[in-house]
Order: structure tokens, then C-alpha cells, then sequence
């Protein structure tokens, strides 16, 4: 795989994103090449969501607009603007922008966000394929209700679109790799 491949995979059997699947409404995963192999998973996920394009915090703030006008939650942006605090310093439970850190290891390291509609959790997981440092960035949501199911069946079809273009967007920024 080169380094800007962006390929669409089974969540890895051995991430535990994998172990939450069972009665999942939605999961998805998109693997690449590790920009920055000595990095921890949560400094891959800092760098990510640092590097999170405009365009993305656009199409979050219609989200925001039009989902507020059924009930749903205002989420904020997703791109996270650099912060003081280390990598090595978040301690489960904690926010992480938009989302509360539920799992943190030095390979992975999944947030969440939970509400009365549906539980969507983002794993961002580093491992080897065939002796190769890769990375996984997975999505799993469960729908809690009818809004959920019915939020999911317009934003599922754009997630699958839009985050191969915002990872592939990411790995070419200038730095992505560093922090």
C-alpha cells in the first residue's frame, strides 16, 4: 500500500472497536500507511483532528443547524485547534473536542459520543499488516431510536463518502505526520 492509499476494511479483529460491534447499526474503517510510526494512537488522533479540513467544520456547522430543529445535539467542530496539553496527558473520560475519550492505549484509542439517539464511537487503531505500520480509523454507531435510525440513514451514505476524502486531504497536509 503506498503512503496516500486510503483503503475501506473490516474493523481489525484484534482493535477493541472490533469488540464493539455486536448490535451495531453502522461500522465502518478506513486503513492507510502510519505517517508517524513511533507516535502513540493518540497522538495519530491529535494529529487527525488537527488537520481536519475546513470544509469538514462546514458541513458539521449545517449539521448543527438543521439537527437542532429535531432534537438532536450541537456538536461543535471537529477540527481540534492545537493544544498545550501532551498527548500522554488525556486520561480516560476526558473530552477530546467533540468527543469523550471511553478508551486509551498506546495502540488505540477510541472517543464517543452518547445521547438519547444514538452512541457513535470513533477508534483510531495502529497496528502491522504484513510487517507494514498501519493505521485505522473506524466508526460504530448503535441507534438508540427511531431520530437515530433515521439521522444515520441520511448521514451513513455521506460518512462513507466524505472520510476517504478528508483522511486523503489529511495525509497530505503539510507536517501531517508531526505534531
Amino acid at each position: 500500500m503506498n503512503a496516500t492509499q486510503i483503503t475501506r476494511q473490516a474493523l481489525p479483529e484484534h482493535s477493541h472497536i472490533a469488540s464493539q460491534t455486536p448490535g451495531a447499526d453502522f461500522a465502518d474503517c478506513y486503513c492507510f500507511a502510519d505517517p508517524c510510526p513511533d507516535a502513540s494512537a493518540m497522538e495519530t488522533y491529535l494529529v487527525v483532528m488537527g488537520k481536519t479540513p475546513r470544509w469538514m467544520d462546514f458541513l458539521m456547522a449545517v449539521r448543527n443547524h438543521a439537527v437542532r430543529l429535531v432534537g438532536l445535539k450541537h456538536l461543535g467542530a471537529m477540527h481540534l485547534p492545537p493544544s498545550a496539553q501532551p498527548a500522554s496527558s488525556y486520561k480516560v473520560g476526558e473530552r477530546v473536542g467533540i468527543f469523550s475519550l471511553i478508551h486509551l492505549t498506546a495502540d488505540e484509542v477510541i472517543v464517543c459520543d452518547d445521547d438519547k439517539h444514538l452512541r457513535v464511537q470513533v477508534s483510531v487503531f495502529k497496528h502491522q499488516e504484513l510487517g507494514q505500520p498501519m493505521v485505522s480509523v473506524s466508526t460504530v454507531v448503535h441507534n438508540h431510536n427511531r431520530l437515530g435510525r433515521l439521522y444515520m440513514a441520511v448521514v451513513g451514505p455521506v460518512h462513507q463518502l466524505i472520510v476517504p476524502i478528508m483522511l486523503k486531504q489529511v495525509l497530505h497536509a503539510p507536517s501531517a505526520a508531526h505534531r
